[in-house]
């Protein structure tokens, strides 16, 4: 995103990628300034705990004094983003003029509104007054992705303002005043340099792409991403897909669907540290690369992230890495393939929105638009969505049995045999 000419928001979520590219011309960004602080003078540093969904962090935040309302944490985001739009007028907010935004996908281009007039408030840190951008359709549903309500993202201002310590084992996040932050001593520490350009971090890291070719790919730092990683073909020549891949979608921009693939990657490089067989999504070019205002080659996202305590440094340009608990869990991609949206009021209505042709959902007889009422004998509602996409997301020909319900009422029960496709 280029602070002169554009605005790019790039956000992922969904099981290997969710992908929201936004561009606005001629929007002045605040480049990098530092809105949040400290309530109270003299502190240097603030915890809080966090919402860990769908390798998704979600803090809970007030705005204009009203709330808690949820927002997500995200460095792949410029300028933070209101994306329920009843809060225009449930925080009476001050809209300038509107947008037509052009983002990925073949629909008809969104409204967006900015304001600047929103105090945002989190335990123990405070910004007067944030610019934000106001979706004027919930187009991205990531209340219905996510299983949890949720208003909005929260971007790179946060991450200017503090030095920031994630500790995904016990979901807590530490905020440091940055000029009293110390280095920690121990050395399983790893330490990237980090590139900021256009108010998102990039590091240049080593990717094995295939057995004999290793690459140094630049990818955006990005906490919103509850994937592993992303490439992007048609930023080098030298990039191609896996042999052992699946076409699929990868999830919704603001005006359509992203389409690509989904396949394996040998390793990762993260300093000292190495990360292998990682599940890597590999947009097409038409919807994402071609679009990027800075030159990047992918980005790296939470389900990577989440295998270390991390320290995100802006002030200093650095990244630093330490393995946690999770550093050997394997990278797995759903072995069901079906797709599930949360629905009702409460969010624990589990509805079917895409069945993969040939996959052991689509062998088991289910269909979209089926809601599933229970799970191995026990009531859906009793799980949320990221429990449910863990039980399909592990054990290669374990059996599942599924109570669903079709559109027109009827009642029916599959199994399903989970297999690995990649």
């Amino acid at each position: 995103m280029s602070p002169l000419r554009l605005l790019e928001a790039l956000y992922s979520a969904r099981k290997c990628g969710f992908w929201l590219l936004l561009w606005l011309s001629c929007f002045g960004l605040p480049g990098q300034a530092q809105p949040f602080h400290f309530k109270h003078r003299g502190v240097r540093r603030v915890n809080l705990p966090f919402a860990l969904q769908r390798n998704l962090i979600i803090v809970a935040v007030e705005l204009n004094g009203k709330g808690p309302y949820n927002f997500l944490l995200d460095t792949g985001v410029s300028v933070s983003l209101i994306t329920d739009p009843a809060l225009r007028s449930e925080l009476k907010l001050r809209v300038g003029h509107p947008f037509r935004v052009a983002g990925a996908g073949n629909e008809a281009p969104l409204e967006a509104f900015q304001t600047d007039s929103v105090r945002v408030v989190l335990p123990g840190i405070v910004s007067p007054n944030t610019q934000f951008l106001v979706l004027s359709e919930d187009v991205l549903n990531l209340s219905g992705f996510v299983g949890m309500p949720i208003h909005g993202i929260l971007g790179s201002d946060l991450f200017y303002s503090f030095t920031v310590v994630i500790h995904p084992g016990d979901a807590t996040l530490t905020f440091h005043d940055p000029a009293r932050f110390r280095l920690p001593r121990s050395r399983r520490w790893a330490s990237l340099p980090l590139d900021l350009e256009g108010n998102k971090a990039y590091l240049t890291t080593r990717v094995a792409l295939t057995d004999s070719l290793t690459l140094p790919l630049r990818l955006v730092l990005d906490t919103g991403a509850g994937h592993a990683l992303s490439v992007e073909t048609s930023s080098d020549p030298r990039l191609r897909l896996p042999a052992t891949r699946v076409r699929t979608q990868l999830g919704r921009g603001l005006n359509g669907f992203i389409n690509g693939y989904i396949g394996r990657v040998p390793a990762l490089e993260l300093g000292r540290y190495r990360l292998s067989s990682l599940i890597t999504s590999f947009p097409d070019s038409s919807d994402v690369a071609m679009r990027a205002s800075v030159p990047r080659n992918g980005n790296i996202g939470f389900e990577v992230l989440k295998r270390f305590d991390v320290i995100i440094d802006y002030t200093h340009n650095r990244l630093l890495l330490r393995p946690n608990e999770l550093f050997h869990d394997p990278f797995e991609q759903d072995m069901c393939g079906f797709e599930l949206l949360a629905a009702g009021g409460d969010l624990r209505r589990y509805l079917v929105t895409k069945v993969e042709p040939g996959s052991p959902a689509d062998l088991a007889g289910i269909r979209p638009d089926e809601e599933i009422v229970a799970i191995n004998q026990l009531p859906s509602a009793i799980f949320n969505l990221t429990q449910i996409s863990r039980i399909f997301h592990s054990g290669d020909g374990r059996l599942v049995l599924l109570f669903l319900r079709r559109p027109d009422g009827t009642l029916y029960t599959t199994m399903v045999r989970l297999k690995r496709q990649i």
